[in-house]
């Protein structure tokens, strides 16, 4: 049994996604970890809806969370409202029955706030260092939900899967949340990832960086019209997407600051990405081409598409309306804390958009309608 929302409507809400975009040489992991649980525990007490991170090794390009879980675990310690998300692990890399036991006892420790985000993997290196085909992404990403969610929700679980056999046996700790938590799938480009994500009746991350924004409003759509026509309930999917985040009093003066953090960040993709040169996979059509795509990604592109959500308060609300307006009810999940960004910097875009940002789209929680009915023409 897959999660259902219990409402129709819609509820206007932000997260903090922490996504390490930093060199060693920068910044040691000690004091990001110190810096990432300040803010995350300040976003608790503002009122941001969620706390993300996500799963990635080896590079200044995500290398500083190995471990969703982990770092979760220590939000939840500091924290008593907040959504905690993986965002996300990789069963391509993890063993399902681990896998399980440590989300349970993360929903545990967290008195039943986990979210529970996975996702496929799609660096190359990563692959080659677990030793693990990247053909066999998709079954393993299929494999390892589905065993996952099976421990979950029984007692004396069998599992018979290409890759993992089990049982019987009975996963302890039990998860909070009944039947389990909620389950959320990452999705980037194609149509056939966004409609088995709504057949499935899950939730939806997407991070529309380098995608063209009416190819992610037909996916959106594609997605929702899954999600209904499977029967999970009138209201479609939860979804997130993620954006950067730069908030400053004067709008010029964001743009001109998040210049630096915004570029070193697309460097840092570019150097992880560049694992693609010579590679191909059937799992993964065009992902031959992503260096090229991140060729033409510059930062003044990423303000004239709005890839980005920076400027003053004023600026920043109205492009987050657009947004909305676009691809329907969605919880921008921000990256405030990137590329060489002083910590006060991520301060102040965490004090601003909760202040001066988050009032201004109140309005936007009363009816979905509408903005689902704009995006759909």
């Amino acid at each position: 049994m897959s999660y259902t929302p219990v409402a129709d409507s819609f509820v206007m809400r932000f997260g903090i996604n922490f996504f390490p975009s930093v060199e060693p040489t920068q910044l040691s992991g000690h004091d990001y970890y110190r810096q990432a649980l300040t803010l995350a525990t300040r976003a608790d007490v503002l009122g941001y809806h969620h706390i993300r991170t996500v799963e990635h090794y080896f590079r200044g390009y995500g290398g500083y969370s190995p471990s969703p879980v982990v770092f979760l675990a220590a939000v939840a310690q500091r924290t008593q409202r907040v959504r905690l998300v993986t965002g996300a692990v990789l069963p391509a890399f993890n063993h399902p029955i681990k896998l399980a036991a440590e989300l349970a006892m993360l929903d545990c420790l967290s008195d039943g706030r986990l979210d529970a985000g996975f996702a496929r993997a799609f660096l190359p290196e990563e692959f080659d260092a677990f030793q693990v085909p990247m053909d066999e992404s998709r079954a393993r990403f299929e494999e390892g939900i589905a065993a996952v969610k099976r421990l979950w929700t029984e007692t004396e679980a069998r599992f018979d899967g290409p890759f993992h056999q089990f049982g019987p046996l009975s996963l302890l700790p039990r998860p909070v949340q009944h039947p389990h938590p909620p389950i959320w799938v990452a999705a980037i480009q194609t149509t056939e990832s966004f409609v088995w994500a709504g057949e499935q009746g899950y939730n939806l991350m997407i991070v529309p960086y380098l995608s063209a924004f009416d190819s992610v409003a037909a996916n959106l759509r594609a997605y929702r019209e899954s999600y209904e026509r499977t029967g999970y309930g009138a209201s479609s999917g939860q979804v997130q997407m993620s954006f950067h985040l730069y908030v400053a009093e004067d709008g010029a003066a964001a743009r001109r600051e998040a210049r630096a953090p915004m570029e070193e960040y697309i460097r840092l993709f570019k150097r992880s990405a560049a694992a693609w040169v010579g590679r191909t996979s059937g799992q993964y059509k065009g992902y031959e081409q992503l260096v090229n795509l991140l060729d033409a990604i510059t930062y003044d592109r990423v303000l004239a598409e709005t890839r980005a959500l920076i400027g003053d308060p004023v600026e920043v609300a109205a492009q987050v309306r657009a947004l909305v307006a676009q691809f329907g009810p969605v919880e921008p999940s921000l990256q405030v804390m990137y590329g060489d960004i002083s910590e006060a910097a991520a301060h102040r875009s965490l004090e601003l958009f909760a202040a001066e940002v988050m009032p201004r789209l109140a309005d936007l929680s009363s009816d979905p309608r509408p903005l689902a009915a704009t995006a759909h023409r």
